[in-house]
């Protein structure tokens, strides 16, 4: 196999890290990925962490376009987005 090559059961134990504020969102594995029929990678949905843990279990999300992915390193997802382009789910 190709050395570019990773696979999504190492990924998901990568923390996910916005370099443009500095908020981290948790582990791949604990958020979504949206996949396009052709098998690439569209967007990335996030937990928002800002958000405060509510009992009638009202999660928001975050959804993060692929090209905002900057690196994926040794252990991190890279990503650079400004809070104003990312789209919040409710």
């Amino acid at each position: 196999m190709d050395q570019n090559v990773k696979y999504y059961s190492e990924m998901e134990r990568y923390e996910i890290i916005n370099v443009n504020d500095g908020n981290r969102y948790n582990y791949l594995g604990n958020n979504d990925i949206i996949v396009n029929s052709a098998g690439n990678l569209e967007i990335l949905v996030l937990s928002d962490n800002k958000t405060k843990f509510s009992i009638f279990g009202k999660n928001e999300f975050i959804e993060v376009p692929w090209e905002y992915v900057k690196k994926i390193g040794a252990k991190t997802i890279i990503i650079d987005v400004e809070e104003k382009n990312l789209k919040k789910l409710h």
